[in-house]
């Protein structure tokens, strides 16, 4: 096979297909734009399993992904998509970055509604955050990526409820096919997300890494074990969820009634129907 980017953590493959993409997740994981890199053995199986059993979740309630199907622990074979410069981050609490560069914050706070911020994907610069402004100069529109990131927060809150964890904050990337559809790529997995404990800080994520607190791999595959259910068991059933109040909670978010209204019809769930 054809090697078509080398990643930080992630390698990606031409296939027979022209449409379609292999994805190995490499046993890395990387902090400070690739400064601190070590190499974790049965690291990228993990988070590929833990990314394909979101993704499939993802897709169950009509929200696009890049992802097709998953033909061994650490590949994924996904949908070819052109990846979108911008990085998504929704921050449901506060941690990380958004505490450093903020006055007046605590860790762990409650942000609701949550916040959606925009961040240039490009290592050489920092990856900057970006105004909404910016990312219209940049010919980008991002109320679909604003109402795709609210949709993809509420299941994924429900999901990492349901196992006993805090979905403190996320990143996402988006692709367009060449047709200009909309997909979910990259990873969903505890290197892209902050998970504590319910009612406590300990972490199940790459902070860990981060900060130097211990073995990541151990705690990956806690998420991981967790989430099993999901893809093993055909019986499991979520905590059903109050939705009318979950939708005047999300309604709340600024620019989000506007911009579901505004975005494209690729956009095809709704918040609480």
């Amino acid at each position: 096979m054809k090697e078509l980017i080398q990643g930080k953590v992630k390698t990606v493959f031409e296939t027979d297909e022209e449409d379609k993409v292999l994805i190995r997740y490499e046993d890395k994981v990387s902090a400070f734009n690739g400064e601190h890199m070590k190499y974790p053995r049965d690291k990228g199986a993990i988070c590929c399993m833990i990314s394909a059993i979101l993704f499939e979740e993802l897709g169950r309630v009509g929200i696009k992904t890049h992802y097709i199907d998953s033909p061994t622990l650490n590949t994924m074979l996904c949908h070819k998509v052109n990846i979108v410069p911008v990085e998504v981050t929704c921050r449901n609490r506060a941690a990380g970055s958004i505490i450093e560069h903020t006055k007046g914050l605590r860790e762990g706070q409650l942000f609701d509604p949550p916040i959606i911020e925009f961040f240039l994907k490009d290592d050489y610069k920092g990856d900057p955050l970006l105004t909404l402004d910016r990312v219209r100069l940049m010919g980008i529109d991002p109320k679909p990526f604003i109402v795709r990131t609210i949709e993809i927060n509420w299941e994924l809150q429900r999901i990492f409820k349901d196992i006993g964890m805090d979905l403190i904050d996320f990143k996402l990337e988006f692709g367009r096919d060449e047709r200009g559809g909309l997909y979910l790529a990259d990873e969903i997995s505890p290197d892209s997300m902050r998970l504590w404990k319910i009612g406590s800080d300990e972490r199940y994520d790459k902070d860990l890494f981060r900060k130097d607190e211990g073995d990541i791999v151990p705690a990956y595959r806690e998420i991981l074990d967790r989430l099993q259910p999901l893809k093993d068991n055909l019986s499991y059933q979520p905590v059903v969820r109050d939705r009318q109040s979950e939708r005047a909670r999300v309604e709340k978010i600024p620019g989000y009634t506007e911009a579901r209204h505004e975005a494209s019809d690729e956009l095809s769930i709704t918040i609480g129907e």
